[in-house]
């Protein structure tokens, strides 16, 4: 399974993140199957509900029917603020699409300074990352210690060739300046961490439907505003 995404720069610059697993795949499926774990999202769910009301229930009325001073949910202190920050450990910053900063970082570096000579698999916190340079950008992939290294190759490859085809030689402007329309390719390819589509005729289709949904889009919009302009003038 493939845990994260990350394209980087020469110069360390993060052009593409996509987090799919926030948790090993025990940790997601040991409960979520069971009558247990529905009961525990429906008690999560319940008691997110009740903290984000701006209105205690329970202490709603007093008496005869007469709100109560406390009856609103007080406010966050700044002391409870920089209490927690100070509590907040180092890795806990965030980055990108929610992957920890150090975690970037430590990447950034690891790959970045290995060899040209050297395999494009490395093993790093239990995990191996599987890297490809083209040109100046790094496609890595971090995936379980037990899958199998020239497959997500592959999908690097197939990645890269549907960005070419769709861009026309793609350089790592195209990914700054579009960078909405590179997750949207990703998200053709891969879903939950899995090889989703292989055919790249498929994803073109898929890609092209997209953009011709976008253009409709504008040249409505811009109609409207065109009909608005002259009922106003």
């Amino acid at each position: 399974m493939i845990n994260f995404v990350l394209l980087i720069s020469r110069q360390g610059k993060v052009r593409l993140t996509k987090w799919y697993s926030p948790y090993t795949q025990k940790e997601r499926t040991k409960r979520l199957g069971t009558k247990e774990g529905e009961k525990d999202i429906y008690r999560m769910a319940r008691i997110r509900e009740r903290k984000t009301r701006d209105i205690n229930p329970n202490q709603m009325y007093q008496g005869w029917g007469r709100p109560t001073p406390d009856a609103f949910v007080r406010r966050i202190q700044e002391t409870e603020i920089e209490e927690a920050l100070k509590r907040m450990k180092s890795g806990k910053a965030m980055g990108p699409d929610g992957i920890p900063i150090e975690v970037i970082r430590e990447l950034s570096g690891l790959i970045l300074t290995r060899g040209p000579k050297l395999c494009n698999f490395v093993e790093w916190r239990g995990y191996k990352v599987v890297y490809r340079r083209y040109a100046s950008l790094y496609f890595c992939m971090c995936v379980d210690a037990d899958d199998n290294e020239l497959e997500i190759l592959e999908i690097i490859h197939h990645f890269v060739e549907i960005l070419d085809r769709y861009f026309g030689s793609v350089c790592e402007l195209d990914l700054i300046f579009n960078f909405h329309k590179a997750y949207y390719i990703l998200d053709e390819i891969l879903i939950a961490g899995e090889l989703q589509e292989s055919s790249k005729k498929n994803v073109a289709r898929l890609i092209a439907a997209q953009d011709s949904l976008v253009e409709a889009a504008k040249e409505e919009a811009s109609s409207i505003s065109n009909i608005i302009a002259q009922a106003t003038k």
